[in-house]
């Protein structure tokens, strides 16, 4: 059983959601996002997905898209992003980790490299956002052969063909994007989100978080009515980005504090 199926189990049985918080690796640089992984523990975060930094992240909206400019300039790439997830997993061992991000850089590894690196290092989950579900064969296949979990993302324009698609494949999670658009984008509507993760659930066997649009703690507590997960990123990455390096921690802890108690409140 994977690290994050267990998660999803223990979460389960005590009537509670998870939260997912979403940062960018080497933002503000490599050191503090260590830091800031521990934080989000700390402050009650039940899975971390960690940005693998990319030139050209096009699902991304400005705020990750300046994240993965620092990161970058900072000298972060894949293989210090698996270093670090190594450094983690010295002081953690419990907290699932999947890594999101794009194919090139994965690519320009190797994908046999890559999965045997990850799966070395202790990632639990890997979601490639330009990986669909039909060209992501000899990716599953080795993740599959190492137990790291397959994720995916679903769209509000996602065809029921598609779903099924996924369904087929995915492990661990789906990622429901609740917005069309980039990461960052707003208007919730959460009639619909509730209405697209009835249907999805349908198809999947998996648990279903939802992300894009959450913004603080009302809608998060909303949205967990709804689903199996809390996904933030944007809102989260924005905090990193206001803060200055003294107090980048403590902010991050603060704020996932107030998302993990408006989520419980629910």
């Amino acid at each position: 059983m994977s690290r994050i199926t267990k998660k999803f189990q223990e979460l389960s049985v005590s009537g509670r959601k998870a939260l997912i918080p979403f940062i960018t690796a080497g933002d503000p640089d490599l050191e503090t996002t260590l830091s800031l992984m521990s934080a989000l523990v700390r402050s009650g975060s039940d899975i971390i997905e960690l940005g693998i930094p990319f030139s050209d992240p096009i699902a991304d909206g400005p705020t990750i898209q300046r994240a993965s400019e620092r990161a970058l300039a900072g000298g972060a790439s894949l293989s210090k992003v698996l270093d670090l997830v190594h450094r983690f997993r010295e002081i953690n061992q419990d907290t699932p980790i999947v890594l999101m991000g794009y194919a090139n850089p994965i690519e320009a590894l190797g994908v046999e490299l890559f999965v045997g690196r990850a799966a070395e290092v202790g990632v639990d989950g890997v979601l490639v956002v330009d990986y669909p579900p039909e060209e992501s064969g000899s990716l599953n296949v080795a993740l599959k052969e190492k137990q790291i979990d397959s994720i995916f993302l679903l769209a509000p324009t996602t065809l029921e063909s598609r779903i099924v698609d996924v369904a087929r494949l995915a492990t661990g999670y789906v990622y429901y994007v609740s917005l069309k658009g980039v990461t960052g984008a707003g208007h919730l509507d959460l009639n619909d989100v509730s209405l697209r993760v009835k249907e999805i659930k349908k198809h999947v066997q998996v648990p279903v978080g939802v992300g894009f649009g959450i913004r603080d703690g009302e809608t998060a507590g909303a949205v967990a009515q709804v689903s199996d997960a809390v996904v933030i990123g944007s809102r989260l990455v924005e905090e990193i980005e206001k803060s200055n390096l003294n107090d980048v921690v403590t902010n991050v802890e603060n704020f996932i504090r107030s998302i993990r108690i408006a989520i419980d409140k629910k």
